[in-house]
């Protein structure tokens, strides 16, 4: 029985780049469910219905939860409530991040 779940990132950058899509989903199970994601040019998601949070993968910019807006880097941790608006902005191309949703 296989009992280690393993997720490379360079792999899976690889399969991301190679989709065409700004995510793609890596792991699913129970309450977790594991994405990257690159957007292009602008985010656009909308408020989600499971809690999740984010770790930053590479780049730099901007994050906008609610009304307070927060500056983020390369290894930064971001955490969204569920059912809050929230987007990324103002970030550098390089961009890319974990999503981790949670119930």
């Amino acid at each position: 029985m296989k009992s280690i779940n393993k997720i490379e990132e360079e792999a899976v950058l690889n399969e991301l780049c190679n989709s065409g899509a700004e995510f793609i989903t890596l792991f699913e199970k129970n309450s977790l469910s594991v994405e990257i994601y690159k957007p292009h040019l602008s985010d656009n998601q909308k408020p989600h219905d499971r809690d999740e949070f984010y770790l930053i993968i590479s780049g730099e910019g901007k994050f906008q939860l609610l009304d307070e807006v927060t500056s983020f880097k390369k290894g930064d941790f971001l955490f969204v409530p569920a059912y809050t608006e929230h987007r990324f902005i103002q970030f550098s191309e390089d961009f890319i991040t974990w999503v981790f949703f949670i119930k």
